[in-house]
């Protein structure tokens, strides 16, 4: 099943730290959040991908053109190095197809762009490129084939710690809540999309406004509940966490880790 990434955004909330490369290639541990999210799913069978670049898509280009395979995996080196051996590999059965989806693009206008590239098939996920997650995707996946609906999306609890606050007519506090307490969700993405999705978009819609609320409407939509771990990397605080994760050897997301 193909797999639309969306890796053309600016980033500016870690414009900080990535002002010289796209948000996709900020590393978490030694590798580019883009890679964990594509190992995620290459785990799972999906290693069919379509890459809608924008900012800086050149950098994400390069990064796959040189990969080299002995700086990511164990290696026997031998004879001077005239001969080195593999004992794993990462991409090397990964089909990647790099499409540039405009600077400026909203994530439903990259989507509207590999349209070519996605069918014939009936059934294709998406997801943005900077979210990590232990979710079952085969499961996922096959629940969502099992119905007749369009779309379908992740929702998760919000991770940040923001309080919540509630005060009356006279602007007294009433409480605070802890915002990961509340039943509030928010979209973690992990679409899951038929090709009918197209039917729904026009030039330059964001996909979870316009198109997504006509699909609403027609009750086309499944939010999929999902409580296990979720993150996604906004802020320089977000790759902090993730990179502490790793680097204890606690990362949820890597499901293929032994």
């Amino acid at each position: 099943m193909k797999v639309v990434l969306f890796c053309g955004g600016l980033g500016t909330r870690l414009r900080d730290y990535s002002e010289q490369i796209p948000k996709p290639l900020v590393e978490i541990g030694s590798r580019p959040i883009l890679w964990h999210v594509m190992r995620y799913y290459a785990h799972f069978g999906h290693k069919d991908f379509i890459l809608c670049l924008g900012y800086r898509g050149s950098a994400i280009k390069s990064y796959f053109k040189n990969y080299d395979e002995c700086l990511s995996n164990d290696f026997v080196f031998s004879k001077g190095g005239r001969q080195i051996e593999l004992l794993q590999k990462d991409i090397d059965d990964w089909n990647i197809t790099f499409v540039d989806t405009g600077q400026r693009s909203n994530i439903g206008e990259r989507l509207r762009r590999v349209r070519a590239y996605v069918e014939p098939d009936e059934v294709f996920l998406a997801n943005y490129s900077d979210g990590v997650t232990d979710l079952d995707l085969h499961a996922y996946v096959q629940d969502f084939l099992a119905r007749d609906k369009v779309a379908s999306f992740l929702s998760v609890r919000v991770p940040q710690t923001f309080h919540i606050v509630r005060s009356d007519a006279e602007n007294n506090a009433l409480g605070l809540d802890y915002v990961g307490d509340t039943p509030l969700r928010i979209n973690g993405g992990y679409f899951a999309l038929r090709r009918e999705i197209f039917d729904y978009m026009k030039e330059n819609e964001e996909l979870i406004i316009q198109p997504f609320q006509r699909l609403i409407a027609k009750r086309q939509v499944i939010a999929v509940p999902h409580d296990g771990f979720w993150r996604s990397m906004d802020t320089f605080r977000d790759k902090i966490e993730l990179d502490d994760l790793v680097s204890k050897g606690k990362a949820p997301w890597q499901l293929w880790m032994p």
